[in-house]
């Protein structure tokens, strides 16, 4: 009997195999791994005979006219509850049913890292550590800002955006907020201020993103809005890419405003090894770590290991997609 084919796409950090058990599934299918970015030509050769598809978030595009290549497909499933480079659509046209995982705590896990960006920059932890291990003790950039007493602006003040403003308020900072619906009411509840978006970029010492990328935000920050941020201003980003011009971010950290940037998402990623954005002095990037946490990897893999022992033994995934 040949046995089912499938094709996990994305385990970038080869972690999906030690946070729960494949045995059954390994008995029930053949199972190919792909730990490496595959895009156009490179992902149709992977998953041309597959007849499930399991995905590491949103790492490998399927649009329209990929899926109309697929004619052995009959299941694929994602990690995560959204995925901005799937159509879905053109999979249930097909009546090729589609699952997700629940996304873990992916909210808790990025406020995390918002907080080490924002420390990392603002206390020049890369550039105090490299200084140590040249043998080197301090200098003259060693004497650093405080962040207490500064105005920390939240652009978003969701469940992600919420915890970064707690923090913010415990370390002492005024907290302001925008978003396209704000109103002072919802921004009172976390104990912040709304503020128009021109009034957060001018006077801000923090500017953190925390936006969903949709039509009215794509694009936000562009040389105009960058260019009204203080000379000393620190901008994060651990949301969405498409919220930035990262051209014109880059010309801006070029003439110093803002001071410094700290980015964890890009528009290609992984980052291409030729991109200038690896090595500009006054940026701190992170390889979109925001949800690379054990926990969320223990139930992506988990997910994955349920949901395609049921699609194979013909019962009910637990977690259907749903369209919005």
């Amino acid at each position: 009997m040949t046995l089912p084919n499938i094709v996990i796409l994305g385990d970038y950090e080869r972690a999906l195999r030690r946070f729960s058990n494949w045995e059954k599934l390994d008995q029930l299918a053949k199972l190919t791994f792909h730990d490496q970015p595959l895009r156009d030509e490179a992902l149709y050769e992977a998953v041309k005979d597959a007849d499930a598809i399991a995905i590491v978030r949103d790492r490998s595009p399927f649009n329209e006219a990929m899926i109309a290549r697929l004619p052995k497909l009959k299941f694929l499933m994602f990690t995560g509850e959204r995925n901005g480079t799937l159509d879905a659509n053109a999979l249930l046209s097909r009546n090729i049913p589609v699952a997700v995982t629940p996304g873990g705590p992916s909210k808790e896990t990025t406020a995390e890292l918002t907080w080490a960006l924002i420390l990392g920059a603002s206390k020049r932890l890369v550039e105090e550590n490299k200084l140590i291990a040249s043998g080197g003790w301090r200098d003259e950039l060693s004497v650093l800002p405080m962040l207490a007493g500064e105005r920390l602006g939240v652009m978003g003040l969701g469940s992600i955006g919420s915890r970064v403003a707690r923090v913010g308020a415990a370390f002492g900072m005024e907290v302001v907020t925008w978003s396209p619906h704000m109103t002072p009411e919802r921004a009172a509840v976390e104990n912040a201020k709304a503020v128009s978006l021109e009034e957060l970029l001018k006077t801000s010492k923090v500017v953190t993103m925390h936006l969903v990328a949709g039509p009215g935000t794509k694009g936000l920050l562009s040389a105009d809005q960058l260019s009204l941020m203080r000379p000393d201003a620190i901008l994060v980003n651990t949301s969405r890419a498409a919220l930035i011009n990262m051209a014109d971010l880059q010309k801006a950290l070029a003439i110093g405003r803002p001071r410094q940037a700290a980015i964890d998402v890009f528009d290609i990623e992984p980052l291409p090894e030729s991109d200038p954005l690896r090595n500009t002095p006054n940026l701190l990037v992170t390889p979109h770590l925001g949800f690379i946490a054990e926990p969320i990897f223990e139930v992506f893999s988990t997910g994955i290991t349920q949901t395609l022992e049921a699609w194979l033994e013909g019962r009910p995934v637990p977690h259907p997609f749903k369209p919005q």
